[in-house]
């Protein structure tokens, strides 16, 4: 029998927020048990590997960092986390017949599945369940930056996404101890709330709340912080859009909207069984840069998907053009496993590449003429965290990140907007005001 006071684990985590979440909590959890949590695997006893399976690529990042786990550190135990557990588990076998398994609604297992991996035995707790991710402990890989699942899973069934077979259908959890987990983290110092899900306008649609109530409920929380809402379906925003685009304009709402078009073709869409048409989803923005003109949009693209013909990826493109968002994620289609897009061909990878090219050369214009207006103007900018490549790290009410040389950290600055590029902005602090719980 092992002594967990002196055992190493260390969490490695791949994908959206609300999966780095999830770690947050196992480390948590995992501490709370008794066990040291580990910045590097050559210092661990066990390595757990948070999946993401969303894409393709992400797919091709994780079974190689598990293969590289499995010969870097061939004594090690290994358990295997997130939604690979509950999307591919044929794979899974194949590729690592000794791992333990923590699916993605089972994460209050991880010390019990940790301990038996530790014992010797191959436990493997997956499966769905109603257990509430919120008010666990957690480990935050910023102090100042909390993160809250609002709910979990989605009243979707777009053709494309296998996420949706791992976190299931919605389950909305109850407002009072998300307040209670938002309070206790502003409490503890924390200047900025990410609220996460796989559709947070979906939030309360199985309960009869409303996500527009609940920001209003977290911005009343006494203190200096910010909130950044995560992604909303357009579908789930069109029956109360007013009302999030009025607890948006609450100064401490990130002025940052995350709402992915996929397509800017109607046909494509239909096909995607995504809900909502070209045109709902420009009223939504329209009405958003009408009512709060300095907000940033953040969109996201499938290129190629089966039914896309050049036509069809024409239209995306002039959508692009009109509504010129700040921040555009983009993904080349590939089949996902048990999705109904996977029964179709899919498109030839020279024409998926050059439109991928194509909407890429877009993306970069458009954010850095958007940047490029910003210079010479000045920005209120919170700074979270010291910069990789140096100086320091915040963002302004648009959520626009912006360096500067030298600043405190868990501070608000005045900065003059020097330089621009397309991913980020240099300024020159002007003036700051260090943070005052109240």
């Amino acid at each position: 029998m092992f002594d967990k006071d002196k055992m190493n684990i260390y969490i490695e985590t791949f994908g959206c927020t609300f999966n780095q979440a999830d770690s947050q909590i196992m480390a948590g959890l995992l501490q709370e048990k008794g066990w040291k949590i580990v910045s590097s695997p050559e210092n661990a006893d066990a390595v757990i590997l948070n999946t993401c399976y969303v894409k393709h690529p992400t797919e091709q990042k994780v079974k190689n960092r598990i293969q590289s786990i499995q010969n870097q550190f061939p004594d090690k135990k290994l358990i295997i986390s997130g939604c690979m557990v509950e999307i591919d588990q044929k794979k899974l076998k194949k590729l690592a017949p000794g791992a333990g398994w923590i699916g993605p609604h089972k994460i209050k297992s991880t010390p019990d599945v940790v301990e038996s991996i530790l014992n010797g035995e191959n436990i493997r707790i997956t499966g769905y369940d109603n257990d509430l991710k919120v008010c666990l402990p957690k480990i935050r890989s910023n102090p100042l930056i909390h993160i809250i699942q609002i709910c979990e899973g989605c009243d979707g069934n777009c053709s494309y996404c296998c996420t949706r077979f791992a976190r299931g259908t919605l389950q909305s959890y109850p407002p009072n101890l998300l307040r209670l987990e938002a309070r206790k983290a502003v409490s503890e110092g924390c200047m900025e709330i990410q609220l996460t899900a796989q559709d947070t306008a979906a939030y309360g649609k199985d309960t009869g709340n409303s996500l527009s109530n609940f920001i209003n409920e977290v911005t009343n929380i006494k203190g200096d912080f910010r909130v950044r809402v995560g992604m909303m379906h357009p579908k789930s925003m069109m029956d109360d859009v007013d009302g999030i685009i009025n607890a948006f304009k609450n100064p401490k709402v990130y002025k940052f909207l995350h709402i992915p078009i996929q397509s800017g073709n109607n046909g494509v869409l239909d096909d995607m069984n995504r809900g909502h048409t070209v045109d709902e989803f420009k009223t939504i923005i329209t009405k958003f840069k009408e009512k709060i003109p300095d907000i940033s949009i953040a969109t996201d693209v499938i290129v190629g998907y089966p039914t896309e013909d050049e036509n069809a990826f024409k239209d995306t493109l002039q959508v692009i053009k009109e509504i010129r968002p700040d921040f555009l994620h983009i993904s080349k289609y590939k089949h996902r496993p048990g999705t109904r897009a996977s029964l179709l061909n899919e498109i030839d990878h020279k024409s998926l590449k050059k439109r991928s090219k194509k909407l890429n050369e877009l993306k970069s214009d458009i954010a850095y003429g958007k940047n490029l207006e910003l210079v010479g103007s000045i920005k209120n900018v919170l700074i979270t965290e010291k910069g990789s490549k140096g100086g320091y790290v915040g963002r302004t009410d648009s959520y626009k990140t912006v360096v500067v040389e030298d600043a405190p950290i868990g501070s608000f600055l005045d900065v003059l907007i020097v330089d621009a590029k397309s991913t980020y902005l240099r300024g020159t602090v002007q003036s700051f005001f260090i943070n005052k719980k109240s």
